[in-house]
C-alpha cells in the first residue's frame, strides 16, 4: 500500500514538473539563495532577495493569488531598506547586530496582521476572482511583519516565517505550484537554522575594542 501511495505521488510529481515555468524555476532558485544568505547573516541576500521578488510577481499573478503578487512590491521596498540598515542602522551609522523585538513592535504587528488580513481579505473576497483571499491575506500580512524584523535583525522573525511557511506550504500545494511549495517546506528548515545562527551570534560575546 505504501508503495503504491509513493508511486502515484511521485508519477504525480513528474507530471506537474513539466508543466513548471521556467520563470517559477528560477524563481524558487534565487528565493532559496536569499534566505540562505540571511540565515547566514549576509548582505547579498538583498539583491538576491530583489531578483526573486520581482520574478514572484509574475508567479503570482498567474496563479491569481494576488495579495502575494502585490506582496513582492512591498519586499524589493523593504529589501532596499533592509539593505541600508544592515549597513548604517547600528549605533553611529554601524553595521547593525542581533537583537530581540521589542514589546511595541509585537503590539503594532500583531494590530496590522488581524486588520490587514480581515481588510485586505474582505476586499479580495468581495472585489476580485482571488482563491483563498482571508489565507492569502494572512499569510501575507504575517510575511510583511516577518520581512520588517528582518531589516532590524530582530531574532523572532525567524519565528514568524516558520508560522507563515508551515501555512504556504499546503496553499502553494493545493494552486499546483509545486516547486514554490517545495521551496517554502526547505524555506521551514532555513528558518529553524536562522534562528539557531543569529540566537548563537545574540548571545556570543562582544569583542574586545582595540585602543
Amino acid at each position: 500500500m505504501l508503495a503504491l501511495l509513493l508511486l502515484d505521488i511521485s508519477t504525480a510529481f513528474a507530471q506537474y514538473w513539466h508543466t513548471t515555468t521556467r520563470l517559477e524555476l528560477v524563481a524558487v532558485v534565487t528565493g532559496f539563495a536569499c534566505v540562505w544568505l540571511a540565515a547566514r547573516e549576509s548582505i547579498w541576500n538583498f539583491p538576491v532577495a530583489v531578483v526573486s521578488c520581482l520574478l514572484y510577481i509574475f508567479v503570482y499573478y498567474g496563479a491569481k493569488l494576488y495579495s502575494d503578487c502585490y506582496l513582492q512590491g512591498l519586499f524589493i521596498a523593504l529589501s532596499l531598506y533592509g539593505w541600508y540598515e544592515w549597513l548604517y542602522g547600528g549605533r553611529d551609522s554601524t553595521e547593525l547586530g542581533v537583537t530581540h523585538a521589542t514589546g511595541r513592535e509585537w503590539l503594532v504587528s500583531a494590530f496590522f496582521v488581524v486588520n490587514f488580513t480581515l481588510g485586505f481579505g474582505y476586499y479580495l473576497h468581495r472585489h476580485t476572482d482571488a482563491s483563498l483571499p482571508y489565507l492569502d491575506s494572512f499569510t501575507t500580512a504575517g510575511s510583511i511583519v516577518a520581512q520588517y524584523l528582518l531589516t532590524r535583525k530582530r531574532l523572532e522573525n525567524w519565528l514568524l516565517w516558520v508560522l507563515v511557511d508551515v501555512i504556504y506550504v499546503p496553499v502553494l500545494w493545493y494552486k499546483e505550484l509545486y516547486p514554490t511549495s517545495l521551496l517554502y517546506a526547505l524555506y521551514l528548515g532555513l528558518a529553524a537554522y536562522g534562528y539557531w545562527q543569529w540566537r548563537r551570534d545574540l548571545r556570543a560575546p562582544a569583542a574586545p575594542a582595540i585602543s
